[in-house]
């Protein structure tokens, strides 16, 4: 197994700063960049599903992954999302993430055919081969439309020993039991990180290893004060600061999809940066606005 110490605890999946043109925002990016490394992440995912990368041509998503990778600057380990619906768009996209200096790629599968099983694990089999950087997987059933069994990613694992963790963004904490339970005890360096707040401490205390979460963006404190109780064995500050998070999912609701929330989310929370989304993706009305101020505020982000 590819050694993978670098990839757990709280690592941002963080939002593309975009002008009101659609442009990338170099200065944003760069101020939100630093922002979270300044309190303190663990790592950075650049190109995911909050990063707007399926809103982008190839060339936009490999202009970002190099521009990233060279704003982080070696501070933290980054993860470049390369997920498509092409299996050489993948492989292009992970090429390229190695050339610019990227640490991993994190691929989803691909989100508009559906694949028989047998086909999407010769897609990621096929990827796994050509990769030249540690391999994540990405599971968001919810949007692909198609899950990635625990079976199947050890079946993937036992083949491919540069696939070296999956991004579990599902709501059925049973889900992720059952990739640790089935994948973690015969390969212990996998890394399982959840994608969903409300489901980080069940997963720690399942013997996961992070979460990959979007209000990391904005309030990354919270997410990386729960880790280190937890890890440290303070589990009354672990349960505490659970509370907060396990309501923190309630701004997902408030758009679809939701990466105009995190970007207003991020303003709201005191960081200067455009909240311009890629169509068709909209500006957060003033409406759900304030119910976004309304959630923060109870969740103590802000002050009522």
């Amino acid at each position: 197994m590819v050694q993978t110490n670098s990839f757990k605890g709280v690592i941002p999946p963080v939002s593309t700063i975009v002008d009101a043109q659609g442009h990338l925002d170099k200065v944003g990016m760069k101020r939100l960049i630093d922002n979270l490394i300044e309190r303190g992440v663990d790592g950075l995912f650049f190109l995911g599903t909050g990063g707007e990368f399926s809103q982008m041509t190839l060339e936009e998503r490999k202009d970002i992954a190099e521009f990233t990778v060279s704003a982080v600057d070696g501070r933290v380990p980054v993860l470049i999302g390369t997920g498509a619906t092409s299996t050489s768009d993948v492989i292009e996209l992970n090429n390229h993430a190695s050339e610019v200096g990227a640490d991993g790629v994190v691929v989803i599968n691909p989100y508009y055919v559906k694949l028989s099983d047998e086909n999407l694990y010769q897609h990621f089999s096929e990827v796994a081969r050509a990769a030249k950087l540690p391999v994540f997987l990405y599971n968001f059933p919810i949007l692909t439309g198609q899950d990635l069994s625990a079976d199947m990613v050890l079946q993937l694992v036992n083949e491919h020993d540069n696939i070296v963790g999956i991004k579990e963004t599902v709501k059925d904490i049973g889900h992720i039991r059952d990739m640790i339970v089935t994948v973690k005890e015969q390969h212990p360096d996998f890394r399982i990180l959840c994608g969903f707040e409300d489901l980080f401490l069940n997963t720690l205390s399942l013997g996961g290893d992070g979460i990959i979460g979007a209000t990391g963006n904005f309030a990354p404190e919270v997410s990386i004060d729960l880790y280190q109780a937890f890890t440290s064995g303070d589990l009354h500050k672990a349960l505490e600061l659970n509370a907060t998070l396990a309501y923190l999912p309630e701004i997902y609701g408030l758009d679809s999809p939701f990466m105009n929330v995190i970007k207003e989310s991020i303003v709201l929370c005191g960081l200067d940066v455009s909240t311009a989304v890629l169509a068709p993706s909209r500006d957060l009305s003033v409406d759900k606005k304030e119910k976004l101020r309304t959630i923060l505020t109870k969740c103590d982000l802000l002050k009522s």
